[in-house]
């Protein structure tokens, strides 16, 4: 199978789970306060003019780990020809919002699990999960992600957790909606004709 079509198929496959589970319902370790909060992609304030967007301080991660969620999420939900990806429609600092505002067990499973992604990419290529190539990155996440539907170790119920965040924020952002689900909001019909089956007539 071609990149191409891996991608699409992956793509396709993580919209079906988006809009089969429903954005951000299928995390029940999340408060609820959080997803009042969202103000990712534009949403909850007035856009800032073009070019003076002022960039937000962590809530929860450090610098470091921020990049590194940045990076898992952006080969998770990469962009593509149809519409940008996880970085663009500001995933990272939806995750950041969400785990800030998640129980403390929560935030040791994110904070551990990026530490030992950064531990094993230092064990693998001699620097941190970030700084490694597209290639290294891409072969760390296959390696934690082999038990991603029974996750076992801590490694592997943080992949769960940054991919399902991942889904989220994107799928729930501006661009996950509108470009990439394609959706336009509720359509007036000005009749409904029902259904065209013979066999459902009269």
């Amino acid at each position: 199978m071609s990149d191409e079509k891996q991608n699409l198929s992956r793509r396709e496959a993580i919209k079906g789970l988006a809009v089969g589970l429903g954005a951000a319902g299928s995390l029940p370790i999340l408060n609820q306060n959080a997803l009042a909060q969202q103000d990712h992609a534009g949403h909850g304030q007035a856009k800032q003019p073009a070019g003076e967007k002022k960039p937000t301080a962590p809530k929860f991660f450090t610098a470091q780990e921020l990049a590194t969620v940045d990076v898992i999420s952006e080969l998770i939900i990469p962009a593509d020809d149809h519409s940008p990806g996880a970085r663009a429609a500001e995933v990272p600092a939806f995750i950041d919002l969400m785990v800030s505002e998640a129980p403390a067990e929560t935030k040791a499973l994110w904070r551990d699990g990026l530490a030992s992604v950064d531990k094993m990419s230092q064990a693998k290529f001699s620097q941190p999960f970030s700084k490694a190539s597209a290639e290294q990155q891409t072969q760390l996440l296959t390696e934690i992600s082999k038990n991603e539907m029974k996750p076992q170790t801590p490694d592997e119920r943080f992949f769960k957790a940054i991919k399902n965040l991942t889904i989220d924020g994107y799928y729930t952002s501006e661009i996950g909606i509108k470009k990439d689900l394609q959706y336009k909001g509720n359509t007036y019909l000005k009749e409904f004709k029902g259904c065209s089956h013979p066999e459902h007539q009269g």
